[in-house]
C-alpha cells in the first residue's frame, strides 16, 4: 500500500493505479490512513497551475535572425507582372540573363507574363548550421495576379549586416485558387504570397557565445517582479546543496551561474523544465474600439455600482413628391423630396450591479445591462472613472 501511494508521487498514473488497487482489495483502516497522508504530501509537492521556465522565459542571446532577399518567380501561367506597370521586373530579368551569358538587343523591352518580382523573407534559427534547410515566404511586390505554379530562382538571403546567410530556390506552394472569365472572377484565399518548404539552405552560421560565459541571463516574456522572484527561487531549490545559483536582477532578468563546460547543455535542459507556480496576472481589460471586442482576464473584479444606460436612435426617411403646375400656366413639373426625421430615446432604467470577485460574476453583471459591444466600451470607461472597475483599462 505504501509503495502504491508513493507511486502517485513519481508517475502520472500513480493515483489511478492506487484507486484500482483499493477497489480490488480490502485495506485496513491503518493502511487507508497512511495512503491518505501520502496523497496529501503528493499534492503538496506538486505546484498548482505550474508552468515550465521554458514557457515563461527565454535565454538571452538565443534568438532568431530575420533574413530578406529579392528575386524572381518564373513559370507562371500568364499571371505574372505587367511589365509596363512594373518595369523593375524586366530590369531584374535582363540583369539575370546577362549573368548567364544572354544579352538582349538594345531597345528591346520584352512583355513578360510568366515572371513576377518577389520578396523572400525567412528567419534563421538559433544555432543553425550550414547545409540546414529552412522554409521561406515568397510575396509579390508587383501586380502579378497569382504565384500559383511558379518556381523561385536562386536568390541570396541577407541579414541586417548585409552578409549572405542562406540561398533560396524551389517551387512555390500557394494555398489558394482562382479563375476569371468574361468579366467574372472567383478567388479562394490569397494568391500573391506563398511558401517554399525547405526552400533555403543555410550557408553561414551566426556565432553564439552564450554557453562560453560563466553565467546566462533568463529574460521573462512579461515584466513582473513576483514572477522573477519565483523563477529564481525555483532554480535555487532545484540546485539544493549547490547553493544559490540564480538571482533576480530586475522584473525581467534572472542571472544563473553555469556549471562546467561539459555539463552546460544538460544543465540548461533541466533548467528549462523546472516547474514554477503560476503568477496571477494584473487585472486588465483590453478593448478594441475598431471591432468592438472586449477581453478581460481572471483578475478583473467589480465593486457595487449603479448604471443607467439608454439608447438614442435617429431615423431619417424621405418621400419623393411631384409638383404639377396648373393647366396653361406655362410651368414645369418639378420632382421634390420630403424628409421625415425622428429621434427616439429608450428609457434608461438605473440598474444595480452587484460586486463580483470572479470573472464569471463580472461577465454576468455586465450582460445584465443588455448593452451592445460598442455601448459596453462606454460603460466600462465610465465604471473605470467611477472606481468600480478594479482593472487596468487598455484601448487598442
Amino acid at each position: 500500500m505504501i509503495l502504491l501511494a508513493l507511486a502517485a508521487l513519481v508517475t502520472p498514473h500513480g493515483l489511478r493505479t492506487v484507486l484500482a488497487s483499493l477497489r480490488d482489495s480490502r485495506p485496513t483502516k491503518r493502511q487507508l490512513l497512511a495512503a491518505i497522508v501520502l496523497f496529501a504530501l503528493a499534492a503538496g509537492l506538486r505546484p498548482a497551475h505550474a508552468e515550465r521556465i521554458k514557457d515563461l522565459a527565454t535565454v538571452q542571446g538565443v534568438r532568431m535572425n530575420q533574413l530578406i532577399g529579392y528575386g524572381l518567380v518564373v513559370g507562371l501561367d500568364g499571371s505574372g507582372d505587367q511589365t509596363t506597370q512594373a518595369p523593375f521586373t524586366t530590369q531584374s530579368l535582363g540583369t539575370m540573363l546577362q549573368q548567364l551569358g544572354v544579352t538582349l538587343p538594345p531597345g528591346v523591352n520584352p512583355q513578360l507574363k510568366n515572371t513576377a518580382a518577389v520578396m523572400i523573407t525567412t528567419q534563421l534559427p538559433a544555432y543553425a548550421q550550414p547545409g540546414q534547410p529552412i522554409d521561406v515566404t515568397v510575396s509579390s511586390i508587383g501586380n502579378a495576379k497569382s504565384l500559383r505554379g511558379g518556381t523561385l530562382l536562386l536568390t541570396p538571403l541577407k541579414g541586417a549586416d548585409g552578409l549572405i546567410y542562406a540561398m533560396a530556390q524551389g517551387n512555390v506552394v500557394v494555398g489558394g485558387a482562382g479563375a476569371s472569365a468574361a468579366g467574372s472572377k472567383v478567388q479562394i484565399n490569397h494568391l500573391s504570397a506563398g511558401r517554399v518548404p525547405g526552400g533555403a539552405t543555410v550557408e553561414r552560421a551566426v556565432p553564439n557565445l552564450v554557453l562560453e560565459n560563466d553565467t546566462i541571463q533568463l529574460e521573462l516574456k512579461t515584466t513582473d517582479f513576483t514572477a522573477a522572484t519565483q523563477v529564481a527561487d525555483a532554480i535555487n531549490r532545484k540546485a539544493g546543496a549547490g547553493g544559490a545559483i540564480a538571482q533576480a536582477i530586475d522584473a525581467r532578468v534572472i542571472r544563473v551561474k553555469l556549471p562546467a563546460n561539459d555539463k552546460r547543455v544538460a544543465f540548461l535542459s533541466e533548467l528549462e523544465n523546472i516547474d514554477v507556480s503560476s503568477v496571477t496576472p494584473p487585472a486588465r481589460v483590453i478593448v478594441n474600439a475598431r471591432t468592438g471586442s472586449v477581453v478581460m482576464n481572471q483578475s478583473v473584479t467589480l465593486a457595487p455600482s449603479a448604471v443607467a444606460h439608454g439608447n438614442l436612435s435617429v431615423s431619417i426617411s424621405t418621400t419623393p413628391m411631384v409638383s404639377q403646375p396648373n393647366a396653361f400656366s406655362q410651368g414645369s413639373t418639378v420632382a421634390t423630396e420630403k424628409a421625415d426625421i425622428q429621434i427616439k430615446q429608450d428609457g434608461a432604467a438605473l440598474m444595480m450591479l452587484e460586486s463580483g470577485a470572479k470573472l464569471a460574476d463580472v461577465v454576468k453583471a455586465l450582460n445584465s445591462l443588455g448593452a451592445t459591444a460598442q455601448d459596453l466600451i462606454a460603460i466600462l470607461q465610465a465604471l473605470k472613472a467611477a472606481g468600480s472597475l478594479k482593472a487596468e483599462l487598455e484601448i487598442i
